[in-house]
């Protein structure tokens, strides 16, 4: 058997909330998608890292040369949006990144091999950006990469799906909701 972990990437206000400060009308067609992985692996006892982009206000931040200021630790944007967020169950933790990638700079790959994680199921926002950066580091590290495609979109849909098809080409296998539901049972 397979160990999975379920990577839930960026459920924050910032991109979900209806005055989140990255928000863009398709984040809403997450929610449901990511809510079931989360609820499915919760009651299989399958670990959940609930990854959250934040950063410092007042201080350079390299993704500032790309990004306006985001995420801001301590402010509403930063905060899980209701629902997400770890919830007080045993298996599941929280990441905070400041790159694109879960795995750049944090401890998650070290945490993940501890666990003996063989396959990581990542979901959540933007496809193109942080959820395939973490699909990219996760499988130089070493880990099995599958990303559910009704789980994860973008305000910018056709690198949405180039996202997907290099995520399926040569990073791993990009799947439909229900094979994702059943690697995490």
């Amino acid at each position: 058997m397979t160990r999975t972990a379920l990577l839930v990437i960026d459920m924050q206000n910032s991109f979900l909330h209806p005055e989140g400060e990255n928000t863009y009308p398709k984040a809403q067609e997450v929610i449901a998608p990511v809510r079931s992985l989360i609820e499915v692996a919760q009651a299989a006892k399958t670990l959940v890292v609930h990854v959250a982009d934040r950063h410092r206000s007042g201080f350079d931040d390299f993704e500032q040369k790309y990004l306006p200021e985001h995420c801001v630790s301590g402010g509403f944007n930063a905060e899980f949006f209701d629902g997400f967020g770890p919830q007080g169950h045993a298996s599941e933790i929280e990441i905070v990144k400041r790159r694109y990638s879960a795995f750049f700079a944090t401890e998650l790959a070290l945490f993940l091999n501890e666990q003996r994680i063989e396959r990581v199921v990542i979901c959540g926002v933007k496809t193109n950006v942080c959820v395939r950066a973490t699909a990219q580091d996760a499988f130089a590290h070493g880990f099995e990469v599958v990303v559910p495609r009704q789980a994860t979109n973008s305000n910018r849909e056709h690198l949405a799906t180039a996202s997907l098809e290099d995520i399926d080409r040569y990073l791993g296998q990009v799947v439909d909701l229900d094979a994702a539901r059943e690697m995490l049972t």
